[in-house]
């Protein structure tokens, strides 16, 4: 991976810019960088008014740190058979924290829990069982029988 350029460089060609010491294409050919490169230091020097590297931002924070996610374990061992929905809702009530299904699911994932039930069985219900043997009658045959 390439290494930025030193802050020291930065500075010294966008202060060489300030002063008038030439045109962005001069000054690239000079510090021995390219042209979009010094249109991008100065993009962020007008944006910002800093000469210094602006720090990049690495995604969204958690929203469930610590003490939500212990809330999320003791509703499960109290209630074990909770959907994320559930959950969601309970953490937007209790909390205010309005989160994703996903980020839940995610959260419960890094606590090493578990969902009691699938997300498409109705609540308190259980699975239909198929005949011994048998297949459903809603799958088809891969491939029909063929005739002689």
């Amino acid at each position: 991976m390439a290494k930025a350029y030193s802050d020291d460089l930065r500075r010294r060609f966008l202060s060489a810019y300030e002063q008038g010491e030439g045109t962005l294409e001069e000054l690239s050919e000079r510090f021995v960088v390219s042209l979009a490169y010094g249109k991008k230091l100065r993009g962020q020097f007008q944006r910002t008014g800093q000469m210094d590297r602006v720090e990049q931002r690495r995604g969204t924070p958690r929203k469930l740190l610590d003490e939500p996610r212990e809330q999320l374990r003791r509703w499960l061992v109290a209630v074990p058979d909770l959907t994320l929905d559930q959950l969601q809702e309970r953490l937007r009530e209790d909390r205010g924290l309005t989160i994703s299904r996903a980020q839940v699911a995610r959260a419960l994932k890094r606590m090493g829990l578990r969902l009691k039930k699938s997300h498409s069985t109705p609540p308190n219900a259980t699975r239909k069982k198929t005949a011994v043997g048998g297949k459903s009658s809603s799958s088809g045959s891969a491939q029909s029988p063929r005739r002689s």
